[in-house]
């Protein structure tokens, strides 16, 4: 596939997923103020800080190292072993549940039953929730692979609106159920996303059996298979994925290494993790709706477009310069967007905080965590995109070098937030998180300035934000804490309305300020918009000249 082809379906997929995670979030963000009312707490932090990471480890145990490998390899090797590969998932993730699922019932503290019933079921539904999950994960590999974006985005949805129907009819219904309301949506959803995926790709096979592009011809082509001649697995595929592998615990550690934090040592009470929780949930709605996805299609991108373990001199002219092109383009982009997360998320965390959960938000610790987690967004977006690049160009060997990188990391992470949670309480998950991913971005800095010294565009140079950007967002930092002061939040509404048209005011100027500075870039996004816009066009014309 040509580099432009890739860039506007990497581009179309990031739109695509951005929308996505857009509707999600806006959906949770709902969900979680309306069961804030009919729940406790307590239940809050068990559902999703405990039975949350028992799943979300599970999952990222079992599939994330398989995904990585496969989508590496998508088109070059042979596709039945791909996915005898990816099947491995399903026997992966029940031996990891398995073990999750022990250790969570029998060697962690229970919570009251009294508070909080029915804990052993619910640790079972979400421990089995994962092994339902992987089943449809070689169909979720090729449609990440063949680009099938508007599936992907209506399963997901679909997925996440069967689970919020279902939470919020039986805790309106059924409150005294407990934590099986929540382990009924976990499986009940799971099944019918893994259901729909293969009843939509049997009959995408039915109606386009002469597609000479796709892989799968029958549905028995969904399932493993011997084939002559050739191994039941590629051996190279196998160890780029036991590579992965060692670094997807490591990375899991990083990842949600607050909650194992306090799930292992029990640094915060059950009610005061869910607490922690709706303050990382609401500050982490950028990073969800926007760069992960971003993040997700880059390394797609990335991966398909340059090949593995290759100096840039050894990659055609064409991709190499995409390569720069597109990299640059996108840590100036995230930069700028994480900065302005910083400077308004400073002077409007109460607000926010106030008017989404009331007194028991706003008059807690809960503004001066949501603070610090806009620190948090601008390191977490420049470390998403720079690791994306990097993880999509390393070698086999420097995939296993890194694994002893995040080995480290892992190590000085829960060092350092066992230590600042034992002096500073929560906002030392914040801090430890910020020092995490600054030591990343540093390596990965290190290896991007490497890869890019013989080339005419040195990526890195976008981390430098024009001088007169940086001065206008200063400008409009010391505007809002002087209006949140002066207007903010005690003063009534019409005070309140001030504040946010003095906010609004500044960010319009701003965002003028980067729309001129950055003309270049935004052409370029421009350009590649319209390349989107004109495929199905041309492809209407030439059945027209048929």
């Amino acid at each position: 596939m040509k580099a432009s082809n890739l860039l506007s379906g990497a581009a179309k997929a990031a739109s695509y997923n951005i929308i996505l995670q857009l509707s999600t979030r806006i959906l949770t963000f709902i969900l979680n103020a309306f069961i804030l009312h009919y729940i406790s707490r307590d239940m809050l932090g068990v559902v999703n800080v405990r039975l949350t990471l028992l799943y979300s480890t599970g999952i990222f145990i079992s599939r994330e190292a398989f995904n990585r490998a496969c989508l590496s390899h998508a088109g070059k090797t042979s596709w039945t072993q791909v996915i005898n590969l990816l099947w491995l998932t399903v026997p992966c993730a029940a031996v990891a549940s398995t073990a999750l699922g022990a250790i969570w019932l029998h060697l962690l503290q229970r919570p009251d039953p009294l508070i909080v019933p029915h804990y052993s079921i619910g640790v079972f539904a979400f421990a089995a929730s994962t092994v339902i999950e992987v089943i449809a994960q070689p169909l979720w590999v090729i449609t990440q692979a063949f680009m099938f974006v508007k599936l992907k985005v209506l399963m997901e949805g679909l997925l996440l609106i069967v689970k919020a129907a279902l939470t919020m009819f039986l805790v309106i219904y059924k409150p005294h159920l407990g934590l099986i309301i929540f382990s009924l949506a976990q499986v009940l959803s799971m099944t019918v996303y893994v259901g729909a995926f293969y009843v939509f790709f049997i009959f995408y096979i039915q109606q386009r059996k002469d597609n000479k592009d796709f892989p799968l011809k029958t549905f028995r082509d969904f399932f493993p298979k011997f084939l002559q001649n050739q191994p039941f697995i590629n051996r190279d595929l196998t160890s780029l994925t036991w590579s992965f592998m060692k670094q997807s615990f490591l990375k899991q550690i990083l990842t949600e290494g607050e909650k194992y934090v306090m799930t292992i040592f029990q640094v915060l009470s059950f009610a005061d993790q869910g607490i922690y929780d709706i303050i990382h949930n609401l500050g982490s709605l950028v990073p969800r709706f926007l760069f992960c996805p971003i993040e997700e299609s880059s390394y797609l991108f990335f991966s398909q477009l340059l090949f593995r373990g290759k100096t840039l001199k050894q990659q055609s002219k064409e991709s190499a310069r995409m390569a720069a092109t597109v990299l640059r383009i996108l840590l100036t982009g995230v930069t700028l967007i994480g900065l302005t997360i910083l400077v308004y998320g400073y002077s409007y965390s109460f607000l926010a905080l106030d008017m989404y959960g009331g007194s028991m938000l706003s008059s807690s610790s809960g503004p001066v965590l949501l603070r610090w987690y806009t620190v948090y967004v601008l390191i977490i977006a420049v470390n998403g995109v720079s690791e994306s690049f990097v993880f999509a160009v390393m070698s086999k060997k420097e995939v296993d070098r890194y694994n002893n990188m995040m080995l480290i990391f892992s190590v000085s992470f829960l060092t350092a937030s066992w230590l600042f949670t034992h002096y500073l309480g929560s906002i030392g998950f914040i801090l430890a998180n910020c020092l995490n991913m600054f030591l990343r971005i540093l390596h990965s800095a290190r290896f991007i300035w490497k890869y890019f010294q013989d080339g005419s565009v040195q990526p890195l140079r976008a981390l430098l934000i024009r001088p007169l950007i940086l001065i206008g967002f200063c400008i409009s930092f010391c505007f809002t804490c002087l209006s949140e002061t002066l207007f903010c939040c005690d003063k009534g509404p019409v005070y309140r309305l001030v504040h946010v048209v003095i906010g609004g005011t500044c960010l319009l100027a701003n965002l003028l300020t980067v729309i001129i500075l950055e003309k270049d870039s935004i052409s370029f996004i421009w350009q590649q918009y319209k390349s989107q816009t004109k495929e199905p066009e041309s492809k209407l014309d030439e059945k027209k000249t048929r």
